[in-house]
C-alpha cells in the first residue's frame, strides 16, 4: 500500500512528529510511506471563488504546493492525518488543506482507507470530539475505510506522549497490508 501522511503540527520534533515518526516506523515494514510536513509547504486557505469548478483540469486559481498534494492524494491508498489539536479542532495549517480538498479533482483521490492521530494538552473527555465528528463525515463523503486512530490526552511538552502511546502509533502502522 502506498501510505500519504498529513503532518499538521507546525512544532519540529514535538509530540505529533514523534508520534507519526512511530507510525512511520511500522508501516515502512509492509508499505510504501510518505510523510508531508503540512507546516513547511506554501497552502494558501480556499478562496470559495469556484475558479476551480471551470477550469481547465480543474486547477485552483492559487499557484502553490496544493497541486501536489492533489497529485499525492490521487496516487496514495491511504492517507494518515496527524495534528495537534488547537482550540478543539486541527491546526490551521491543516484545516486549509482540508478545505483545499472541496474541489472537482477529490473525485481522482485514490485514497481507500484513512486513519488519524491526534495529540492534545488537555484531559478532557471530549477533547477529539469536534474533529472525530468531521472525521466521520470526510469519511463518509468519500466512502472510506477507518483503519484506526491514536488518540493522545495530556501532552503539551515535546516529549509527554507516552511509550504506550508511540507503541499504539507503531501498531497502527504495523496493522496496514
Amino acid at each position: 500500500m502506498k501510505i500519504l501522511v498529513l503532518n499538521g503540527s507546525p512544532r519540529k520534533n514535538g509530540n505529533t512528529e514523534s508520534l507519526v515518526r512511530a507510525f512511520t516506523k511500522g508501516a515502512q515494514k509492509k508499505n510504501e510511506v510518505e510523510v508531508l510536513n503540512v507546516c513547511d509547504m506554501n497552502i494558501k486557505p480556499c478562496k470559495g471563488c469556484n475558479y476551480c469548478l471551470n477550469s481547465e483540469n480543474h486547477a485552483c486559481i492559487q499557484a502553490n504546493d496544493m497541486s501536489a498534494v492533489y497529485e499525492k492524494l490521487r496516487t496514495s491508498d491511504v492517507l494518515i492525518v496527524a495534528s495537534p489539536v488547537y482550540f478543539y479542532s486541527v491546526s490551521a495549517q491543516l484545516k486549509a488543506l482540508i478545505d483545499r480538498c472541496h474541489t472537482p479533482l477529490r473525485k481522482e483521490f485514490g485514497i481507500k482507507k484513512i486513519g488519524l492521530i491526534l495529540v492534545g494538552a488537555a484531559e478532557l473527555p471530549e477533547l477529539f470530539d469536534s474533529i472525530l465528528v468531521q472525521y466521520d463525515m470526510i469519511k463518509k463523503y468519500f466512502k472510506l475505510e477507518d483503519i484506526g486512530k491514536v488518540l493522545v490526552r495530556g501532552a503539551r511538552e515535546k516529549g509527554e506522549v507516552s511509550e504506550e502511546d508511540l507503541n499504539k502509533a507503531r501498531e497502527l502502522g504495523e496493522s496496514i497490508k
